[in-house]
């Protein structure tokens, strides 16, 4: 049997209402359509489901049993309905992240959201946060996950995680010799913290290789040609940490932190900015830049 759902709300409105007059006014019909729905849905399941009289309205025996699987199917399709009803919010989000903070979850979290809000238009950039910070401050963005100081008091803090100084696993220098870096351009916060620490130490040093890329430091780590400061949810195999060696102190933490534009809260950036937050409350994979 493919029961018609209007007919089984009918019978529950009826059932509550505790007869056809008020139950036709809840569903703003006639009394006639009303009985019309209830004989229908008898003749279907083949059996009385309702006692009338000119006084009273009980069910049968079959009644009682077919109201719980009424009710049942009611909730299910309300609830479908309710999940899968087109959202009306609209309009276009600009979105800034770092690479890896999301890592293979990015794509997850882009999906999700295209499906609870598809009139929505996503507009992801991924890149560092000497290039997010400037387009956030701009409005060129609408929202952003950024590495900020723990004492920032900018934006909302989605995790904290520990720089490290990182070399290759076979990287060695002589002792007393000039350390060789590796960093990301200024204003780079990896850079910034590294080269912080470092004041007032004895530490001869110098900086042999600069890039842009997460990919190019990375690449001249792993060839033993630098040292450099990553968070360590970044450590790769053939990479080892070296707090402490060579004269190297230890580094401070750093927050990634979810950044709004002066302009960018919109209904629509808001419910983006709620599904990061609700991702990130699982450990990530850290991120730089």
């Amino acid at each position: 049997m493919d029961f018609d759902p209007a007919l089984l709300r009918a019978f529950v409105a009826v059932k509550e209402a505790g007869g056809f007059t008020r139950a036709a006014q809840r569903l703003n019909l006639t009394q006639s359509a009303i009985s019309h729905q209830i004989r229908r849905l008898e003749e279907q399941v083949g059996r009385q489901l309702l006692y009338r009289t000119t006084r009273a309205l009980t069910l049968t025996e079959d009644g009682e049993e077919f109201l719980q699987y009424a009710q049942k199917i009611l909730d299910t399709l309300d609830s479908m309905a309710r999940r899968f009803r087109p959202s009306p919010i609209s309009g276009v989000v600009r979105f800034g992240v770092l690479e890896n903070f999301l890592g293979d979850r990015l794509p997850t979290l882009l999906c999700q959201f295209g499906r609870a809000f598809p009139s929505v238009r996503l507009d992801v950039s991924v890149g560092m946060n000497l290039d997010l910070m400037p387009m956030i401050k701009a409005g060129e963005l609408d929202l952003a996950v950024v590495m900020t100081a723990p004492d920032d008091k900018e934006g909302t803090p989605l995790r904290r995680t520990q720089f490290v100084w990182v070399a290759a696993e076979t990287f060695d220098v002589p002792a007393g010799a000039s350390l060789p870096f590796a960093f990301f351009p200024s204003p780079c916060i990896n850079r910034q913290v590294g080269i912080a620490s470092l004041e007032g130490k004895d530490v001869p040093w110098h900086v042999v290789f600069t890039s842009q890329s997460q990919q190019g430091i990375r690449a001249a780590i792993l060839a033993g040609l630098a040292v450099t400061v990553l968070a360590r949810d970044d450590v790769e195999p053939g990479m080892k940490i070296v707090d402490g060696q060579y004269g190297l102190p230890s580094l401070s933490k750093v927050d990634f932190t979810l950044v709004w534009s002066s302009g960018g809260k919109t209904p629509a950036a808001v419910e983006f900015g709620r599904m990061i937050e609700q991702m990130t409350r699982v450990p990530l994979a850290a991120s730089h830049g």
